[in-house]
């Protein structure tokens, strides 16, 4: 692509250079010029109101995707045990294909796996193709890299979506480099743009300090991975669907891996997702001994503990209990901040509380904002008043 000046048309009035992200254009003789920095971006051609700036790059033509229709989820299981985000995304793809007028559909893969077809079928898809197949029993990146590639080249769907866990961090980027389209990783939100019928994928960026949509015109399917947690599942019993088995050849000497025993955490991971009611700390519970109060109160609550980045680089909590944009993302009734500022990081992965209750001694915090009650005073003082005053309800 090739950018030059009309100088009978500039009139020098510098829009060029302010809208130039490389600083490549420069006013010579009240004119502008193109420097050798430039690299043909085009942010000055669109700024330039004289059209003195003029290029021979021709406008991208958006493909005809017509034949591109439903949505798939894949159905991430683990020894017959289908994983939470499976049917959170579900309930979402349910959603954006009533909005595109298309099909739900799961991609269920493994070895005597079938039976969680009903299960799917119960969480909104509409369609399962299921393959089944002993070199599929436990996770192997190429084997299943290699099935979905084929399933999305044969079937072509208009969107794909793969949970943000370990599994789906691994397979999602493998999938879409070999099926040729782009991927947007750890999504907390989607929607159908109404005007364009594109899929809208709202994620943290630039280190959570703003939350950026991108939007996917050139290619098919348009994917995405979605943190865990951030939807919502829902369950109906009366939804039809069919199971559609395929038959697959995969052979195991193929495999450039081998599983040759599965050996499984004594430590069981905590899963906030699941979680009905959380006290989380920040900095402001001051140390480890601090803590012990959250405690009190999410126990007389029937609660878990959790807390900020913060709080688990202090070593105050297990990392396994961090909230946010690198923690876990919950969905829980009651979300009880404490201590806590309210940076975009740590909001990112509880904005989907039912209720949230912010304890802070500074009026300004940042979580007041997106707190349905807010108490101004130290969480020291407070928190021991609601436990006491909990605590005489329920004798009463």
């Amino acid at each position: 692509m090739t950018i030059w000046i009309e100088i009978d048309l500039c009139n020098g009035c510098k829009l060029c250079m302010k809208a130039c992200p490389y600083g490549a254009v420069e006013l010579e003789n009240g004119k502008a010029h193109i420097l050798e920095r430039c690299t043909s971006c085009g942010a000055c051609v669109e700024a330039c109101k004289q059209k003195a700036i003029q290029t021979d790059a021709q406008p991208r033509s958006i493909p005809d995707f017509s034949d591109r229709k439903g949505v798939w989820v894949f159905a991430e299981q683990r020894h017959g045990k289908l994983n939470r985000v499976t049917l959170e995304l579900l309930g979402k793809a349910r959603e954006l294909a009533d909005t595109l007028n298309q099909d739900v559909s799961a991609l269920l893969l493994g070895h005597g796996v079938s039976d969680l077809g009903e299960t799917l079928i119960s969480y909104g898809a509409q369609k399962i193709y299921l393959v089944e197949h002993p070199t599929l029993k436990d996770y192997r990146t190429t084997a299943y890299t290699q099935v979905i590639q084929g399933l999305v080249n044969q079937f072509k769907p208009n969107v794909f979506l793969v949970g943000a866990t370990h599994l789906g961090r691994d397979l999602a980027p493998r999938v879409s480099r070999r099926v040729g389209v782009g991927l947007t990783a750890d999504c907390t939100e989607l929607e159908i743009d109404p005007d364009e019928s594109i899929l809208l994928q709202t994620r943290p960026a630039f280190g959570g300090n703003v939350m950026a949509t991108i939007a996917n015109r050139y290619s098919r399917p348009q994917m995405a991975t979605v943190r865990p947690g951030v939807m919502e599942a829902e369950e109906r019993l009366d939804n039809k669907g069919d199971i559609l088995k395929h038959e697959i050849s995969l052979f195991e000497e193929d495999m450039d891996t081998r599983v040759l025993e599965v050996v499984k955490e004594k430590r069981r991971r905590v899963d906030l997702s699941e979680a009905k009611v959380i006290v989380a700390g920040g900095r402001g519970v001051g140390d480890a001994g601090g803590f012990k109060v959250l405690e009190d109160l999410a126990a007389a609550m029937g609660g878990e503990v959790a807390g900020t980045r913060v709080a688990v680089e202090e070593g105050w909590i297990p990392s396994d209990r961090q909230i946010g944009q690198t923690g876990q993302s919950v969905r829980p009734e009651l979300y009880i901040a404490c201590g806590i500022s309210g940076a975009i990081q740590h909001r990112a992965g509880m904005m989907n509380a039912r209720y949230v209750i912010a304890i802070n001694k500074d009026p300004r915090a940042p979580i007041f904002q997106v707190a349905d009650w807010g108490m101004v005073g130290d969480l020291h003082e407070v928190i021991p008043e609601m436990m006491a005053q909990f605590k005489a309800g329920r004798n009463e």
